[in-house]
């Protein structure tokens, strides 16, 4: 197998890892011919988090060459602290380092007996002199079968969904109440009202947002499945609030892709789970969409 690429716009990649790598230790990244998906599926994670994500080759690549017997994909998993570490070295140049860099090549090759995926930061020193520095991340190339193991979560078909305030506004806010409690709900209707809140013996908060924009779907490039039998059409009372109980934690880790997100739409299954796309650049032409999943929490009376 083959894979070389030049890394066009490595900000935006290491933005993306930077949101990743805050979720789990290690990741899943899959290249093929148009798209990269990264995928962050343990249950190990904190409340059960999961991240299924595409991006789109183009967006963040050119000169992008694959090859595979498994029809040209490729799958690995990889430290996501070690592949941000990499990209923070091609994105943020050492201060006071005596070069700049004009070439970042991303490929795969083989470094004593183990497959690592190379980073090769080419640039020029003060002098006129190429220069070349080289950063590998150790992988593991996952096989066909266990490529065909990963599913995203099934999820009933959503009880409203709602574009959210910028995700940097609201990270202060959860910041504030991840101490008060374990558990957050969050509720929203199909009348562009949101609500945080958390419910303890001694505590009760609720923030609110007004007028936020409802949408009718989620992104066409969405795998998970839904139940066939729900009605769609079914009349519903708009000012109907729908909530979900989650982890605190777990929605404030996500809240760590603001760093990448300019739209971001959320989705709630009524008790059941919260779906997050995070759109990677304008909604309109969007280069990717990064799709958490949160289950919902179920406390004993």
């Amino acid at each position: 197998m083959r894979f070389r690429a030049t890394i066009e716009n490595v900000n935006t990649f290491f933005r993306i890892i930077q949101a990743i790598e805050k979720l789990q230790k290690k990741c899943i990244i899959k290249f093929s011919e148009e798209v990269m998906c990264i995928i962050c599926n343990s249950e190990t994670n904190d409340g059960g988090i999961q991240v299924w994500s595409q991006i789109k080759v183009d967006s963040l690549f050119t000169s992008y060459r694959i090859q595979s017997n498994a029809d040209n994909v490729i799958t690995m998993a990889l430290a996501s602290e070690a592949l941000l570490a990499a990209l923070r070295s091609a994105s943020q140049p050492p201060k006071g380092s005596a070069y700049e860099t004009e070439e970042i090549i991303m490929k795969l090759a083989k470094k004593n007996d183990h497959a690592v995926l190379t980073f090769e930061i080419i640039g020029m020193s003060r002098q006129g002199r190429k220069m070349r520095v080289a950063h590998d991340v150790k992988i593991e190339v996952l096989k066909p079968a266990d490529v065909a193991n990963l599913k995203e979560p099934m999820c009933p078909e959503p009880d409203v969904h709602i574009i959210l305030p910028p995700l940097q506004k609201i990270r202060p806010i959860v910041e504030r109440l991840r101490p008060m409690s374990d558990f957050l709900a969050v509720r929203a209707n199909n009348n562009g009202r949101l609500q945080l809140a958390i419910r303890t013996d001694s505590v009760s908060v609720d923030t609110e947002w007004r007028n936020c924009k409802n949408t009718n779907q989620a992104p066409s490039n969405s795998q998970n499945q839904r139940d066939p039998d729900a009605d769609e059409d079914a009349e519903r009372d708009p000012d109907q609030l729908f909530s979900v109980l989650v982890s605190t934690k777990s929605f404030f880790k996500f809240l760590n892709s603001h760093v990448v997100s300019t739209t971001t739409i959320a989705c709630i299954c009524q008790n059941h789970c919260m779906i997050l796309y995070v759109y990677v650049g304008d909604l309109a032409d969007a280069g990717g969409v990064l799709t958490f999943y949160i289950p919902g929490q179920l406390l004993d009376d």
